[in-house]
Parts: structure tokens; sequence; C-alpha cells
């Protein structure tokens, strides 16, 4: 086992320091190499130690400009930072470097989604669903950029769908009641959703207002 393989191995089983001292090693042997500052920085960012992480990382792509996963460890700390658009645009940049995975497509999504651009988030959530079709965050989130873009019909096939993935997702019953309720005028099956929800959740407040709203119109 190399270095690499045996420091990812470290990671895995949450050992960060000793990962952290085996990257270390390999960035003194190898200063021009732009992986080991990426698995420094995912290290770093894994430890909260996110300055650092941002700085590594950028190294990284001084090195290498075509180093997606930097971009993508970078998106990671913006997100977090709730620094939206310099996330988008992190996560633009790995795509566009080549990283076209279902992770990806989904945080980039989620980043416009948030900015309240529901129909640009919409063909990376879908690309994220083809990538990984048994993901039901992406299922679920789909269908909140199908709502916020009025495709209401769209919005409820996707919750279902993320209850397909996840039988136990609370958000997507209480989705689904709001949905039944408010759009389709069905006030029996949104009673039925929000009781789901607060079963699974029982603290769920926004179903628990909902299911007395329509109690009340019932």
């Amino acid at each position: 086992m190399d270095k690499n393989q045996l420091a990812i191995q470290y990671m895995e089983q949450g050992k960060m320091e000793e990962a952290a001292k085996i990257f270390g090693e390999m960035i003194e042997e190898n200063p021009k190499d732009p992986i080991g500052y990426i698995n420094f920085g995912n290290v770093l960012a894994s430890m909260n130690d996110t300055e650092r992480a941002i700085k590594f990382f950028e190294r990284a792509i001084e090195l290498d400009p075509e180093a997606a996963t930097a971009y993508y460890g970078l998106g990671g700390i913006y997100y977090e930072q709730d620094d939206l658009l310099k996330a988008k645009d992190c996560y633009e940049q790995a795509i566009k470097k080549g990283l076209e995975s279902s992770d990806t497509m989904f945080m980039l999504g989620l980043c416009l989604l948030h900015l309240d651009q529901p129909r640009l988030a919409l063909p990376y959530f879908q690309r994220s669903i083809e990538l990984n079709g048994e993901d039901a965050e992406a299922q679920f989130h789909y269908g909140l950029a199908l709502a916020g873009a009025e495709m209401y019909d769209m919005a409820i096939e996707a919750w279902e769908k993320t209850l397909e993935a996840d039988e136990n997702h609370a958000d997507a019953y209480f989705n689904l009641g709001v949905a039944f309720g408010g759009i389709k005028g069905d006030t029996a099956k949104a009673i039925t959703f929000f009781e789901k929800a607060l079963e699974i959740q029982p603290d769920h407040i926004l179903a628990a207002n909902g299911l007395k709203q329509m109690k009340e119109l019932s």
C-alpha cells in the first residue's frame, strides 16, 4: 500500500492526524504534485480548519489549474460558510474541469436553488439523478426546484420518487401535503401526508401547522 492509499484509509477510519502527517510527508517529497495539497485540504476541511484548507486547495490550483477536485473542495467550504456565490462558481469550475459526478451536480443545483434560481438548478438536479437514481435528496430537491418553477405536477412526481428511495423522508410527505392541500385542493390527501410526516418526525412544526389548517377546512 502506498502512502496515498494509507492516508486515505486513515481518513476513512477517522484518524485525521495520522492522515495529515502522511499527506504532509507527501508534499515535502513532491512539492509540485497537487494531489498532496488536495488531500491535505480535505483533511483540514474535515477538521474544520477551513482557512488552512482553502490555502491548500488554492495551492493545488496554482500547480494545476485543471485540478477539478480542488475546486470541489473549495466549493464545499464556501457552501458551509453560506457563501453561495463563491460555492456556485467553484462547483461550476469543478464540472468544467471534468468532475461531472452526481455529488457535484447536486451541490451546484443546491447552490442555485438557495440563490432563488430554481429554473437554473433543474438541469443539475436532473443530471445528478441520472447519475445516481437512488439519491433521495437529489429527488427531493429536484422537486423543490420544480415547485419553485411552478411545475407542480412534476414536483409531486419527484417527491413521490423521493419516497420510493426513502420511505421515511418526512419533508417529502410535508411538501406533498402542501401541494395537495394548496395546489390540488385535495384536503383529505393533504391531511394524510401531513399525518405521515408527523408520524416520522413528531416535532415537524410545519407539518403540524399544515395539518391543523387542513382539518379546519375539512
